[in-house]
């Protein structure tokens, strides 16, 4: 059995043994098969397995939790961190993102999303949900870095019959692209971007065809006031009611932000089994003005999940500074300092995400897929450490984060990632000659 060590990445794939971590249960060993499942989990486990694996990771000085899960993305705005910031929603979107979109190309989206995968290994995501374009080279980025990732290509038709016969065979085409991948990690979904963007009979077809080929889907749903005002005058109903209506409300779906539900609609979403993606700083940074109804939700029984938005309006992806301002914004909020409780929010980034994409499990246990990742126990946020689901909350940035396990790979270890250099190289020239080109600097 080799020590893994940071010059010594495992060439191939092979049984891996995590000795001496510190979870909520307390020390175990982690016992992964070649494969990538983990096959045992507990006090003394890797006695057994100690003369069967290829590969050992020391825990000693860890904390093991399971990989984070980050249900709303998109990805390649990395390349736009930072590039319009402090502007009110519509001018920032007409005159800054919408303008160099418009100039994107599929090696931007490759890197882009590198770039992002790269921030999320880093920062303990092991999985994450994406919309955006060119999304064949999302894929590519995807598989490349080893990662989960739910990739949904964003439909948008703008009532255009044209535009949406357009959208619809990109869909397919995007679709069939994933599936020929046969990589365990890629799933594609189904990507109606939001109601304001998307024809009835849009969000009819896609409602279909999700169901018919056994795919997920992912929608912006009540992220502000006025997205709800001008479904009622356009459309005659709020945005969960239309969206009922065309079948898009399934438990394959997750819809992101819903800030502006209110309690009846939470109750729909829990009939109907969908799935919440919480976005707490995106929504604070573009002043939605109201927080998701958490409260509302776990009392419809919804599940909820975690995520950061895109670089552009966040403007990061690290998942735990996400899940302390999620939590504290819903203290704040709603006035009650007992609501969503560190353990609930550290379940929710890694349980609620998983049963949200239906991509590993969020859970360290044997059977179940090796999405690990180990903190730095002697970190000065870990100490003391009185507990864990505390100190990853409230304490913790992703800094704390030392090694990452996707499907028993190891992504990183003590903090040394294989090729970080080339993706940060390779995505700083893409995004500077895509300002340039655009003239939207």
């Amino acid at each position: 059995m080799k020590p893994v060590c940071p010059e010594g990445f495992p060439e191939k794939p092979g049984s891996l043994l995590i000795e001496g971590a510190l979870t909520g249960e307390g020390v175990i060993d982690i016992c992964v098969s070649k494969e990538g499942f983990i096959v045992a989990a507990g006090p003394g486990a890797g006695r057994k397995f100690r003369g069967e694996a290829e590969y050992l990771v020391d825990g000693t000085r860890s904390i093991a939790l399971p990989g984070l899960v980050n249900t709303h993305t998109h990805a390649a705005m990395t390349l736009l961190r930072g590039f319009a910031d402090d502007m009110p929603l519509q001018q920032w979107l007409s005159e800054k993102i919408w303008p160099l979109e418009a100039h994107l190309t599929g090696n931007d989206v490759y890197w882009g999303t590198r770039l992002a995968c790269l921030e999320m290994i880093r920062t303990g995501t092991t999985s994450f949900h994406d919309m955006y374009f060119f999304m064949e080279d999302a894929a590519r980025a995807v598989e490349d870095a080893g990662v989960r990732a739910v990739l949904t290509y964003g439909f948008i038709d703008l009532g255009n019959d044209e535009k949406r016969e357009h959208e619809i065979r990109a869909t397919e085409r995007f679709v069939r692209h994933v599936k020929s991948l046969n990589n365990p990690r890629i799933k594609a979904g189904a990507g109606p971007h939001a109601i304001y963007t998307v024809s009835e009979e849009g969000l009819k077809w896609l409602a279909g065809y999700s169901e018919d080929e056994g795919i997920g889907i992912h929608i912006h749903l009540s992220e502000t006031e006025q997205e709800v005002a001008d479904s009622v005058k356009v459309w005659g109903v709020r945005p969960p009611q239309l969206l009922d209506r065309c079948g898009i409300l399934t438990p394959r779906t997750v819809a992101a932000h819903c800030c502006w539900l209110d309690r009846d609609e939470c109750a729909l979403l829990g009939k109907r089994g969908v799935s919440v993606a919480y976005n707490p700083a995106s929504n604070m940074k573009l002043a939605v003005n109201r927080a998701m109804p958490y409260h509302w939700l776990r009392e419809a029984g919804v599940n909820v999940s975690l995520g950061t938005d895109g670089c552009s309006s966040n403007n990061n992806l690290d998942l735990f500074e996400e899940m302390k301002i999620g939590a504290l914004l819903q203290k704040f909020f709603w006035n009650s300092p007992t609501l969503l409780p560190a353990f609930e929010m550290l379940s929710a980034a890694t349980m609620g995400g998983a049963r949200a994409l239906g991509l590993g499990s969020g859970i360290l246990a044997p059977g179940k897929p090796a999405d690990i990742i180990l903190l730095d126990r002697n970190a000065v946020c870990n100490t003391p450490l009185h507990s864990i689901s505390s100190n990853a909350v409230y304490s913790c940035t992703g800094s704390a984060v030392t090694t990452v396990i996707c499907q028993g790979s190891v992504l990183m270890l003590d903090r040394y990632i294989p090729g970080e250099d080339e993706v940060l190289c390779e995505a700083s020239a893409v995004a500077a000659d895509l300002v340039k080109r655009t003239g939207t600097a």
